[in-house]
């Protein structure tokens, strides 16, 4: 039976779960979960989105959306409005606060990308991303990775 570090798999939950967690409490220090985060990446930038347009980008349910708007209007960084094509639909927008939040968010994702990475020379970097893309393709992943 071959150990556990002669799998390629558990390497790369290794790295993962590092990255993730780092980058999970320098979120959680600006009171926001991954998932949050993620949620104001796809809306920044972007005109209000209906539910189910950020469902599909995220990969995620229409019903894992409504939660995590909840929260996030809650801490005053969404909104929830009426779809102007449709007044039955609802749409969802940042707010001002949180368009002027998610570029310090957006750095404090740089500045755990440096961490993990920086000490990799920039060709392996970029091989490394282009394999990991690739693979990503092949296995047909098409979810965010949010936990």
């Amino acid at each position: 039976v071959p150990d556990l570090t002669d799998h390629l798999g558990y390497w790369l939950r290794q790295v993962s779960n590092h990255v993730s967690h780092a980058f999970a409490r320098r979120l959680a220090a600006k009171g926001v979960t991954v998932a949050e985060w993620a949620l104001m990446r796809v809306l920044h930038g972007e005109p209000p989105l209906a539910p189910s347009r950020i469902a599909e980008v995220m990969g995620l349910t229409r019903g894992a959306v409504t939660k995590l708007a909840d929260r996030l209007i809650a801490k005053s960084l969404l909104i929830r409005q009426a779809s102007p094509d449709d007044g039955r639909a609802q749409t969802l927008a940042l707010t001002t606060a949180g368009r002027d939040f998610v570029p310090e968010l957006a750095a404090l994702a740089e500045q755990n990308e440096a961490a993990c990475f920086a000490h990799l020379p920039e060709a392996d970097r970029h091989a490394l991303q282009r394999i990991l893309q690739d693979m990503v393709r092949h296995l047909g992943v098409t979810a965010m990775p949010l936990a």
